[in-house]
């Protein structure tokens, strides 16, 4: 029984990514198809590294770093250093968007003050045109 292998067309559809995006990541040696001539074969483990460079996106986390884990589990697939890596990205991402979180809640009470502050200058102009 042979291992499923995939296009280039077939991953880019299977992920809603494009053949560009899919290339890019091979460029960046995050993945490595199998080569036939021109054509690019890419097998399950190229699929799951797909799969994890995307969640790692939507994660906030850079290609670097998706990269650092992919050569963490390569050098030793049982290794902890990957998942101490991980949880260590993980605290940090988490602190970004703390802090993000924190900036935009202070944002949002400025634009509450400022939005207040145009409302009662307006109805004290309408006022003065009243009386």
């Amino acid at each position: 029984m042979s291992e499923q292998t995939y296009s280039i067309g077939e991953l880019a559809r299977l992920f809603d990514v494009t053949p560009r995006s899919i290339r890019f990541y091979e460029e960046q040696a995050l993945l490595e198809p199998e080569r036939v001539g021109q054509t690019r074969i890419y097998h399950t483990k190229d699929k799951v590294r797909l799969k994890l460079i995307l969640r790692g996106k939507r994660l906030g986390f850079s290609l670097a770093e998706v990269k650092n884990l992919f050569e963490l589990y390569d050098s030793n697939p049982n290794s902890a250093a990957q998942l101490k890596a991980m949880l260590s990205m993980t605290e940090l991402k988490r602190a970004m968007l703390r802090q993000q979180l924190d900036d935009i809640q202070m944002l949002m009470n400025e634009l509450d003050d400022v939005e207040s502050r145009c409302q009662e200058e307006l109805l004290e102009l309408e006022r003065g045109k009243i009386a």
